[in-house]
C-alpha cells in the first residue's frame, strides 16, 4: 500500500483515532485481516467472523508491528474506529486506487476467472508492473485487500470479480472502479441462489453498466460466443471487443489442436496481427481463455508477438486448478478439486480424454473420480446425472462417483449411459476413494479428482501423490 499517515486513512474511513500517540506516524505495510501475517508498518483490519473476532488479536497484531488496527471498537492499542468495518476497508481501496491512477481490468463469469486472471496476470506482468487477485479471493473482503496491495509502481490491477446475487458486481465495481471489464460467460454455477441463466446475466452484466464511456476510454472486452454475454453490447457505453471463434470476434484462434498430452496450441489472430501460441495449460477449454487474456492485452498496448509468447510460458498459479504430477510408477494425477459447476466439470472430463487417449492407447485407464455440484438448486439432478452420462460418452475408463445423494446421481447418469459392470462405482467419502484408487491404478493411467470445494476432494489428489499418507481430516 502508499504510504498514508494515521490521520489521512482516519479521514477516508471516517473513522475516529484512539489510543494512537502520533497520528502523523504511517502505515506503510501491507494491509491484512490476519495477525500471523502482520509486517511493520501494517495495517491491521479486525473483523468479527462467526468464531473469530479480530479484535480479540489487535495487541498481538501491534505487537508484531502493525501501525495500527481498524476495528469497530476501541481496543486497547492503536486504533481507528469506525462503524462499519468492511464499508470502512473499501473506502481505503478506493481513495488508495484513485490516487494511483492504476489501470483497473475486472472480470467475471461463471466459469475460467480464476484461471483467466492467472494468464491476464502473467501476459502484463511482463509488460509492467501488475498486481492481481490471489486465489479466488474476489469477495467484498478480497477485493479491496488486493487492491491495497498496489504501489506507485503498479501499473496494471487486475481484480477477478465474484457474485451470488443481484448487485454483487455492482458493489464491487464501486470500490474499484475499471476501466477495462471482461466478461467470460453465462453458464449455471450458483444457479441454485440466482434462479436462472437470465439473472445471471443480469449480475454479471453489472460489470460491463460500470465502464466508463468509450470517449473516457472504457473497454468492455466480450465472449462473441455466449449469446448472453454478447448481449450485453447493449447495456455499456464502453468501446466493445470481442473474442472468440466467431468470425466478427476481433481476437479469435485457428487451427486449433491438441498435443499428445492434451495442451492447445493455435493461431492467434488480433488487429495488430498474428502469432503462434501452445499453451502449457490442460484442455481446449484454456483456449478462450487464453483469447480473453489476449483481448485484454491488446488493449493495454502489448504487441501481439510479446501476447503469444507470454501465453505459451504462462502457468497454474493458483492450487488445485488442472494441477497435473505425473508420480514416479507414471501414474498422472489431474488436481481440479477447488471447485466445480457444470460448465467446468464438463471442460474438465473434455480435458481428461484428451489427455487419456495416449494413455489408452497404450493399455492404460483414464479415472474420473467426481464429486458433488454444489448450489444448483432444481437443476441438481439433472446436472449431476448429465456429467455422469458425458464421462461415458468421452470413454473414460472409470468413474468413482464420491458422497452421498449427488454421488448417486452421477453413478446413475453412467449407468443409463451403458456404464455397466466395474465401469463405475459409488463410493462413501473420499479415504474410500483413495483406497479404492491405491489399490487398483496401474503405470500409465491418467486420475481427474474434481468436485465443489466443500467435499473436499483435493484430499484424494494430495493423498494419491504421497503414498503414505491418508485423507486428512477436514
Amino acid at each position: 500500500m502508499i504510504a498514508l499517515s494515521l490521520a489521512e486513512i482516519a479521514e477516508i474511513v471516517g473513522g475516529q483515532t484512539h489510543d494512537i500517540p502520533d497520528p502523523a506516524a504511517r502505515a506503510t505495510g501491507p494491509v491484512v485481516i490476519d495477525s500471523r501475517e502482520v509486517r511493520p508498518g501494517s495495517l491491521f483490519v479486525a473483523f468479527a467472523g462467526e468464531h473469530v473476532d479480530g479484535h480479540d488479536y489487535a495487541e498481538r497484531a501491534v505487537q508484531a508491528g502493525a501501525a495500527a488496527v481498524l476495528a469497530a471498537r476501541p481496543v486497547g492499542v492503536p486504533a481507528i474506529v469506525v462503524d462499519d468495518v468492511q464499508a470502512a476497508l473499501g473506502a481505503l481501496a478506493r481513495a488508495v486506487v484513485k490516487r494511483l491512477g492504476t489501470d483497473v481490468v475486472a472480470l467475471t463469469g461463471s466459469a475460467g476467472k480464476t484461471s483467466t486472471k492467472d494468464l491476464i496476470a502473467q501476459v502484463l506482468d511482463r509488460h509492467a508492473p501488475t498486481v492481481w487477485t490471489p486465489g479466488s479471493l474476489n469477495n467484498e473482503i478480497g477485493l479491496p485487500l488486493t487492491a491495497l496491495k498496489a504501489t506507485d509502481e503498479t501499473r496494471h490491477l487486475v481484480l477477478e470479480m465474484g457474485a451470488r446475487g443481484i448487485g454483487h458486481i455492482r458493489y464491487l465495481t464501486g470500490l474499484t472502479p475499471p476501466r477495462i471489464g471482461l466478461v467470460l460467460n453465462v453458464g449455471t454455477a450458483h444457479i441454485g441462489e440466482f434462479g436462472g441463466r437470465e439473472q445471471i446475466a443480469e449480475a454479471k452484466g453489472e460489470l460491463v453498466e460500470s465502464l466508463p464511456s468509450a470517449e473516457e476510454g472504457g473497454v468492455a472486452v466480450l465472449n462473441a460466443d455466449d449469446p448472453l454475454v454478447r448481449a450485453m453490447e447493449s447495456r455499456t457505453k464502453a468501446r466493445v471487443i470481442l473474442f472468440g471463434e466467431a468470425d466478427e470476434a476481433a481476437v479469435r484462434a485457428e487451427n486449433v489442436l491438441l498435443t499428445e498430452n492434451g495442451q492447445p496450441s493455435f493461431r492467434l489472430h488480433t488487429p495488430t496481427g498474428c502469432s503462434d501460441v501452445t499453451l502449457r495449460l490442460y484442455g481446449e477449454h484454456h483456449v478462450s481463455n487464453a483469447l480473453a487474456a489476449a483481448a485484454v492485452a491488446h488493449e493495454l498496448g502489448m504487441p501481439v508477438e510479446e501476447i503469444a509468447t507470454a501465453l505459451s510460458e504462462a502457468g497454474t498459479l493458483s492450487r488445485w486448478r488442472m494441477e497435473v504430477t505425473e508420480r514416479p510408477d507414471g501414474v498422472t494425477i489431474v488436481n481440479d478439486a477447488y471447485n466445480a459447476n457444470p460448465e467446468s466439470m464438463r471442460a474438465a472430463l473434455r480435458a481428461l480424454a484428451s489427455m487419456g487417449r495416449a494413455a489408452q492407447a497404450r493399455g492404460a485407464r483414464t479415472w474420473a473420480v467426481l464429486g458433488k455440484m454444489a448450489e444448483l438448486g432444481d437443476a441438481s439432478l439433472v446436472e449431476h446425472d448429465a456429467v455422469g452420462r458425458l464421462a461415458v460418452r468421452l470413454n473414460v475408463s472409470k468413474l468413482v462417483a464420491v458422497g452421498d445423494r449427488e454421488a448417486s446421481w452421477l453413478q446413475l447418469g453412467a449407468y443409463n449411459e451403458g456404464s455397466w459392470g466395474e465401469e463405475s462405482v459409488h463410493v462413501s467419502d473420499a479415504q474410500a476413494a483413495v483406497d479404492l484408487l491405491r489399490s487398483e491404478l496401474r503405470p500409465g493411467d491418467v486420475v481427474l479428482v474434481k468436485a465443489s470445494r466443500s467435499v473436499g476432494l483435493e484430499q484424494v489428489a494430495l493423498a494419491l501423490l504421497d503414498t503414505e499418507g491418508e485423507v486428512a481430516v477436514r
